[in-house]
């Protein structure tokens, strides 16, 4: 286990149309840590989460993970130690049913046999998926909830250490958010949550980074971000339904 399996240290990154999507990012991230990653649309989040498997790679400064530089040698042992659950499951499921889609990554890995079917279950069971019923499904045909937790059993076969997740409650409805929350809660692994759902956040991150315009403006504790309602606004955020409902309530009691 690394002690800090994420170190980012003044990444700087500009799209080819000379949009700056990042600007001096410094990042550490502990072992088994949650960290929210929240921010405004076009702050930045997605365009830092593809530097954690090297889908980007470092213009300016440098992103190691698990002591390994984000280089074109390392990324199969980077894309082995991140893994990365994209917003929309479309985006990673492609195969003809739920068992390849599963099977995907260790079989790249090199797995066969029993080894690959061994990590194929453990993955679908971890995300509460039956193998014999759902294996041979075509993931078109599943609802999004389920989709999304394809999505993840086929990326915890892998055995990351990192889980990286973009939007992961998006388009759930509220008993798959709840499963989704549940199920991120239970695994033991070192967690980055890309969400616009600060409740989400609330709930499984103690350390949450806020970025504005491809910086940093914020990086502490959770609780105190989502108490601070003119912070929030200030950077385009709303705060947390269950923080935000108790003032509702004492604002229109009646005056005794």
């Amino acid at each position: 286990m690394h002690h800090n399996p994420i170190t980012i240290t003044n990444l700087s990154y500009t799209y080819a149309d000379g949009t700056q999507a990042l600007t001096d990012i410094n990042l550490s991230i502990r072992a088994t840590e949650r960290v929210a990653l929240v921010g405004a649309n076009g702050s930045g989040k997605s365009t830092l989460l593809l530097h954690f498997n090297g889908l980007l790679m470092a213009q300016t400064g440098n992103v190691v993970v698990g002591e390994l530089p984000i280089k074109p040698q390392n990324l199969k042992a980077v894309r082995n130690f991140v893994g990365l659950v994209f917003q929309n499951p479309d985006d990673q499921l492609f195969m003809p049913t739920v068992w390849e889609d599963v099977t995907f990554g260790p079989l790249n890995q090199g797995l066969r046999g029993t080894a690959l079917k061994e990590r194929a279950i453990a993955g679908m069971q971890a995300v509460g998926l039956d193998t014999e019923s759902y294996g041979p499904r075509n993931a078109n045909n599943l609802s999004g909830g389920e989709k999304k937790r394809v999505a993840i059993a086929g990326v915890l076969a892998m055995k990351p250490q990192v889980l990286v997740l973009d939007e992961p409650s998006a388009q759930l409805d509220p008993r798959s958010r709840r499963q989704l929350i549940q199920l991120l809660n239970s695994l033991p692994l070192t967690q980055l949550i890309a969400t616009h759902d600060l409740d989400l956040a609330l709930e499984l991150c103690d350390r949450t980074v806020v970025l504005a315009e491809g910086r940093i403006v914020y990086d502490g504790p959770t609780e105190q971000i989502m108490s601070d309602a003119e912070l929030l606004q200030q950077y385009a955020l709303e705060m947390p339904l269950s923080y935000s409902r108790p003032y509702c309530l004492i604002s229109h009691a009646p005056v005794v």
